[in-house]
């Protein structure tokens, strides 16, 4: 019994070891495979269809909430009196993006063309596309302040043609012609007659040239070679910079294409990205870690320096002609007319902006832009980027559509681009970058905390046949003659010698 104790004991001690030593193995080996299988899981390669697939074709829904500003008060405006707005929405349409001309380089990058469709869904809108709004004119207003420093004589005649084409300071369109476009016979005139001062050919509208579009040819780095660079972009439509601004830091084509980002990320990384309906890269910062799901992520957000102007934040000095901190000038993009880009209803704005338009209301969770992202592998799990257009507007000299309009930032819309990550998109995900790597993780000090317990167990039995072994030794009486044997025969001889008889024979060798 003894002996299979001392067995038992040995053979937990070994095993526990031997358990003890894997677990510390993958202590050191688990993180490794770990991060390995991530590296495989984000790069962009097409043997693996996870991370392509959703690369490639964006599988989880997205749309595109738009509010328009809708004028109150166009007469009294005209009469130099502060806007009144209203805000008008959600119109919202869904979002299709899919990445075409798809080509590998051998420098590890790939180039690619990502198109756009929106179709709109009346279910989640407020209304529909055939709501009437009331926006400013941004031909016959934008066209005003492009022509102040024009000789007197070319803005009459600009507010003569105007008048022709019966082009006012304000329009009254529906949703859907101010968004897609609308015939109009002045721009047919443009087009005829001064080829190229218009940005489009067709119909006029805000979004006209989104839909059916794509962005422009994006070469990003696939991360095979170094997965620190992979989704950065090398180039956009061949250019390494751009030359819009009048810095070379502001002209930096800087970060990803804003859809993914690098892996392993911590606090004190940052989400650079480069926008081309913005012309800029922009970097959003950390703000606060979460959970969702189960699936952990990191916040990051504008920080307020985004669209500050250049005496709040010199960096951003190449941006300028500025004005007010939160509205940033984008008329060097936009064929040179007055039009800013902001955070909606001025939000993070300096306070004066809404000073001089009544109706708005900023609020960080209404209006403040935000991305999670799942810091372990880079992918974006919940997307909500919100920016305002604004147009630039006053008098102008010789163009009586201006009148007496009060110098004014002018809000018109702002729209928000929001998707997330769910249903079976959700699951895989969490099951191959989330529950695995972390069932790895558990089950390495799993085996550390078996293995202790299995030899903590051996020196148990050990100890405890140790201590039997003592408590029978203890029991046992006492002996006089260490040889019983020969207690057991001294009688005997005795006799035989007593009576001369011959020696029993089992005293005879």
């Amino acid at each position: 019994m003894a002996v299979s104790r001392t067995k038992l004991a040995v053979g937990l001690g070994i095993a526990g070891i031997l358990t003890a030593v894997f677990g510390v193995i993958l202590v050191f080996v688990g993180p490794i495979v770990i991060d390995d299988q991530i590296v495989k899981n984000v790069e962009i390669n097409p043997k693996n269809s996870l991370s392509y697939t959703m690369w490639k074709d964006i599988p989880v829904p997205f749309f595109m909430s738009v509010y328009f500003f809708n004028v109150l008060n166009p007469k009294e405006i005209l009469r130099g009196e502060k806007p009144m707005v209203e805000q008008r929405g959600p119109y919202v349409y869904r979002e299709y993006r899919q990445k075409d001309n798809i080509t590998f380089h051998p420098n590890n990058t790939v180039s690619y063309l990502e198109y756009r469709q929106y179709h709109f869904v009346r279910d989640m809108s407020v209304g529909d596309e055939s709501d009437v709004v009331v926006i400013p004119n941004m031909l016959v207003l934008g066209a005003a302040v492009m022509m102040e420093k024009m000789p007197l004589p070319v803005r009459l005649v600009m507010s003569a043609t105007f008048t022709t084409f019966n082009e006012n300071a304000f329009l009254n369109k529906s949703v859907g012609e101010l968004m897609w476009g609308y015939d109009s016979e002045l721009v047919d005139f443009l087009n005829k007659y001064l080829p190229g001062m218009l940005p489009t050919t067709g119909k006029f509208g805000l979004f006209s040239e989104f839909n059916n579009s794509n962005t422009g040819l994006f070469t990003v780095f696939t991360g095979q070679d170094d997965i620190r660079k992979v989704h950065k972009v090398d180039s956009w439509n061949g250019l390494k910079k751009v030359n819009y601004w009048r810095t070379e830091q502001c002209n930096m084509i800087n970060g990803t294409a804003g859809q993914m980002w690098p892996p392993f990320m911590t606090e004190e990384s940052t989400l650079p990205f480069y926008s081309p309906d913005a012309c800029r890269s922009m970097e959003l910062v950390y703000e606060r870690p979460g959970v969702t799901s189960g699936i952990p992520f990191f916040r990051f957000v504008a920080p307020k320096t985004l669209f500050a102007n250049g005496t709040d934040y010199p960096p951003n000095e190449g941006f300028c002609p500025c004005r007010q901190s939160g509205i940033m000038n984008v008329s060097s993009c936009r064929h040179d007319a007055p039009v800013f880009m902001s955070h909606p209803h001025f939000y993070n704005g300096d306070p004066v902006l809404r000073e001089f338009v009544l109706g708005l209301n900023p609020t960080e969770e209404q209006h403040g832009l935000f991305i999670d992202i799942h810091p372990e592998t880079g992918v974006p799990l919940n997307v909500s980027v919100k920016l305002q257009l604004n147009l630039y507007m006053k008098k102008v000299l010789g163009i009586s559509q201006t009148d007496s309009i009060s110098e004014v930032v002018m809000p018109m819309i702002w729209f928000e681009e929001k998707g997330y990550i769910d249903g079976p998109v959700r699951t895989t995900f969490y099951v191959n970058l989330v529950l695995l790597p972390t069932i790895m993780e558990v089950m390495q000090y799993v085996f550390i905390a078996l293995g202790l317990f299995l030899v903590l167990s051996a020196l148990f039995l050990k100890l405890r046949d140790k201590k039997h072994v003592s408590e029978d030794a203890a029991r046992r009486p006492p002996s006089a003659d260490p040889d019983p044997s020969l207690s057991e025969r001294a009688p005997l001889l005795r006799d035989a010698v007593d009576r001369d008889c011959p020696v029993p024979h089992v005293l005879q060798p």
